[in-house]
């Protein structure tokens, strides 16, 4: 695929609420649209880094400039032949996987076009539909948490996550679990607890939960074995897994029983592909993470998810979840069964509303082939 041109915009959207973790509070969500134009064809990729570096070190300014500066220049005028061959140009830059995964998920856009196949079909997904969940971001109280899940089971959602950091745990796990008992329920810390910290969660072993996500450092696997062996409910990294070889420590090491993969963090579909098989073949679940993307972005998840061993429900949820109006003209919606249908169209099987992108523009920055 000749890479004609490609183009940055950097985006604010407001979100239908405020969302809070463990290490911030967030009521817009920045991130970056990449279109690439290539023999006719378009191309729509989202990097996924937001504005603070919170969850990693990326944001949309450090990513813009590694997008500009350092990737453009590896493949404008270039012939890329796929995601791979994408990996290997920009394997001399270490890091910065947000950026590289959002041009990788414009090439497989463009890749689907050109071959007339989905991207469920191109990445041997087997569903055409997939489980999905809600994650619900810290809130002012237990009382105001319990209405929130309330609402959302209200919705239709069967698997209910909830952020939790240090004073915000146990009284409300146990709030909702005591709420909803039969409730397909887990917990994210973000990395919010150390390991000497950490024992003030033992209660949560206690509530039936589908799993604890990343209770410790972002860079840390060890420490993880040595607490999910204090714990019958199974650990779940997200934030430690960057690479497919840091889930293939983290499977040796018994850190965790269950991973969640988002194909950003991993540096791109690709690379998320390979983490699913490794752990397919050690018969570990995993399931697919959100960051509150755009309809563009949530495309690529839902196709993602749709792999045989995404067994547990993804943070993908419907596009209302999040906005009121999306850069998208299609709409994710969710079906009576806690899923969402997976785009049938060549590429991600999405379409951009120009006019909703160009009111939540920011910057915008294109690349030309002089040739």
């Amino acid at each position: 695929m000749k890479i004609e041109s490609i183009t940055f915009q950097h985006l604010s959207m407001p979100l239908v609420s405020p969302f809070e973790t463990s290490f911030g509070r967030e009521t817009d969500r920045e991130c970056i649209l990449i279109t690439i134009h290539s023999e006719g064809l378009i191309g729509y990729g989202e990097c996924v880094a937001s504005r603070d570096p919170g969850y990693n070190y990326e944001t949309t300014g450090t990513a813009l400039h590694i997008l500009k500066e350092f990737i453009t220049p590896l493949i404008i005028g270039k012939d890329i032949k796929g995601a791979l061959d994408f990996q290997e140009r920009v394997s001399g830059i270490r890091g910065h996987h947000l950026a590289k995964a959002g041009v990788e998920m414009a090439l497989w856009d463009l890749l689907g076009k050109r071959e007339g196949k989905s991207l469920r079909e191109l990445l041997g997904g087997v569903r055409e539909k997939v489980e999905v969940g809600v994650s619900i971001g810290i809130q002012p109280s237990a009382q105001n948490l319990v209405k929130s899940v309330t609402d959302y089971v209200k919705q239709g959602y069967a698997r209910i996550k909830i952020k939790i950091k240090p004073g915000r745990d146990v009284d409300d796990a146990s709030a909702v679990r005591k709420e909803f008992p039969d409730l397909r329920l887990q917990v994210d810390a973000n990395s919010a607890y150390t390991m000497q910290d950490a024992r003030i969660l033992t209660p949560l072993d206690r509530l039936n939960l589908l799993l604890i996500e990343q209770p410790l450092f972002e860079d840390d696997i060890w420490d993880h074995h040595k607490l999910q062996e204090q714990f019958e409910t199974p650990i779940c990294l997200d934030e430690s897994i960057i690479t497919p070889r840091h889930a293939r420590y983290a499977i040796e090491m018994k850190a965790c029983r269950i991973i969640n993969i988002k194909a950003g963090r991993l540096g791109g579909l690709s690379q998320a592909v390979m983490v699913h098989d490794l752990c397919k073949n050690v018969s570990m679940p995993v399931w697919c993470g959100g960051m509150l993307e755009t309809g563009v972005g949530r495309a690529s998840n839902i196709a993602l998810a749709s792999l045989s061993n995404f067994i547990l429900p993804g943070d993908i949820s419907a596009s209302d979840r999040y906005y009121v109006r999306d850069i998208t003209n299609e709409r994710f919606i969710l079906n009576s069964d806690s899923t969402i249908d997976v785009p049938r169209g060549a590429g991600l099987g999405v379409t951009i509303d120009e006019d909703v992108l160009k009111e939540f523009t920011l910057s915008k920055i294109s690349f030309s082939s002089k040739a």
